[in-house]
């Protein structure tokens, strides 16, 4: 019960328009546009001027016909680059681009199931309860919209965030969280050819530091790595001072806490045999999350899922998104398959035929509900 050549022609216009990470605002108007044409009550948080970007998340408020919980929809509007100019191909089933940049299915196919799903209902007269859809800014470089959405906009009971790879019966339910750890070295500069002896080089002090530092799989739910080194100024300057970046991630809290101070704990009591001054800092990106299987969220969708012949598959990811902010907001909140593979490249592509199966999916699960 879609439209499917809506979905298309929607899906197509969608990932035409450039939506860059920060700049979010043509796609944004024109979602304003249509899920206030659709009914909803849209209002636009100020995460957009908190993060250096010139567009907020939009939540949009949708009242239902039956009384039950609040659905939450959402997905993400921005791109990876380049995201300019795409030319979609349609061949065998298939849509990609022409090869000179991403598709856009990561996160048009979301946003595409979402506004069917309200079409449908609204012209189909589909009971239905209470809904919210989040269109969500800066997914793509860290999940730093939904992390400075304004929280006191959300009242759903639980949600759903279209947004990940594999065919539509595929929910996530446990994601790690993830924490940004900065190691600043602090040597001593001096001549390097006139007079090395007198000072400290930071880059060496880093080197001897990281070759047994944590890295890699700590188990099979934490992960840490080292990611970037920068330091120096010249060659012919003695290294002043090196910044070591890494992230730690942990689908358990406590072994997230656990390897982060590892790592810090390493580097700082490192200093002395270094001769440098050694800070470092954490930065939380997001927490983790684990939902019972049982849980109404997960559920409902398997029901869905189910109904519609969908193959179901609950799995865990070692990825963050969107869900793991909602789900720290207090919204239990699973990520569903769309369909999207070998996303942030120029190789991306999604099956029509997903791109259909997410929007029936995401309607059969606002029915589902209702039907409750």
């Amino acid at each position: 019960m879609i439209n499917e050549q809506r979905v298309l022609d929607e899906f197509l216009e969608l990932v035409q328009i450039r939506c860059s990470t920060h700049d979010e605002r043509e796609v944004a108007d024109l979602l304003t546009k249509r899920l206030t044409e659709l009914g909803g009550t849209v209002k636009e948080d100020k995460a957009g001027e908190k993060i250096g970007g010139n567009t907020g998340n939009l939540v949009a408020d949708f009242p239902g016909t039956v009384d039950g919980p609040t659905v939450m929809l959402t997905a993400h509007m921005d791109c990876v680059e380049p995201c300019g100019g795409v030319k979609p191909v349609i061949a065998d089933g298939i849509i990609r681009s022409d090869g000179t940049t991403i598709l856009g299915g990561d996160d048009k196919a979301g946003v595409v199931a979402i506004l069917e799903t309200l079409r449908q209902l609204k012209e189909q007269n589909i009971p239905h309860g209470p809904l919210q859809v989040v269109f969500t800014v800066a997914e793509e470089n860290g999940v730093h919209g939904s992390q400075n959405l304004d929280k006191s906009l959300l009242h759903a009971d639980f949600g759903f965030t279209l947004d990940t790879h594999n065919h539509p019966g595929n929910i996530t339910f446990m994601a790690p969280g993830k924490n940004q750890i900065k190691i600043h070295i602090e040597g001593k500069a001096s001549h390097a050819g006139v007079e090395p002896e007198a000072g400290i080089n930071a880059i060496c002090a880093a080197g001897l530091l990281i070759a047994d530092a944590p890295q890699g799989r700590i188990d099979e739910e934490t992960t840490c790595n080292l990611g970037k080194i920068q330091g120096g100024s010249a060659t012919n300057v003695v290294a002043e001072s090196c910044d070591v970046f890494y992230e730690s991630r942990s689908r358990n809290k406590a072994k997230l806490d656990k390897i982060t101070q590892e790592i810090c704990d390493h580097f700082v009591n490192g200093a002395d045999k270094t001769g440098c001054r050694i800070v470092a800092e954490v930065s939380p990106d997001y927490g983790p999350y684990l939902l019972p299987k049982d849980s109404a969220v997960i559920q409902t969708a398997v029901k869905a899922a189910e109904k519609l012949g969908l193959p179901v598959a609950l799995e865990e990811s070692g990825g963050g998104s969107d869900a793991n902010h909602f789900n720290t907001y207090g919204v239990p909140t699973v990520v569903l398959s769309v369909g999207m593979e070998k996303a942030h490249t120029k190789e991306e592509y999604i099956e029509i035929k997903d791109l259909y199966d997410s929007a029936r999916w995401a309607l059969e699960i606002v029915k589902t509900v209702a039907e409750k």
